[in-house]
């Protein structure tokens, strides 16, 4: 079973980034890299090692900018991989998955897997277990 993580807004604060959609709109990667933790990393990291010993794979599932070329997709992935490194240093993903902002998420799903994403589509669309990333902490206690 795998583990699905979204990162705007259920990891990082993307839109509590000043100026963060004129900042997106230019081009400018910066909000991604400079987003602050939505729920304590230590713990994160802690239950997300926890869950990979109990043989849950553990991924990353995060659009790219809604308005984008390939060079500034390179950028943001550069900046969400820095900033996964940064913040989840001790995490060892099994996947990392960027995908175009208008790509379906259950796209990735193989029957039961787990998204943790604060975006009501992605989540009303999982055909597997989907968490509201409110609950990220919580739900991933919840995981036998």
């Amino acid at each position: 079973m795998t583990i699905w993580l979204d990162m705007d807004g259920t990891m990082a604060d993307l839109y509590g980034v000043e100026n963060w959609l004129p900042m997106l709109r230019a081009y400018d990667p910066t909000p991604y890299a400079i987003a602050k933790p939505l729920v304590r990393m230590a713990t994160l990291a802690r239950l997300l090692n926890n869950r990979q010993r109990k043989g849950y794979k553990v991924c990353v599932i995060s659009a790219l900018s809604k308005d984008s070329t390939a060079e500034y997709d390179e950028q943001v992935m550069t900046a969400k991989r820095n900033w996964l490194a940064k913040h989840l240093a001790s995490v060892h993903f099994d996947e990392i998955r960027f995908v175009p902002y208008t790509y379906a998420k259950n796209n990735a799903n193989q029957g039961e897997d787990i998204l943790f994403d604060d975006e009501e589509r992605h989540l009303t669309a999982w055909t597997g277990i989907a968490i509201n990333a409110k609950n990220l902490i919580e739900g991933l206690k919840a995981l036998a």
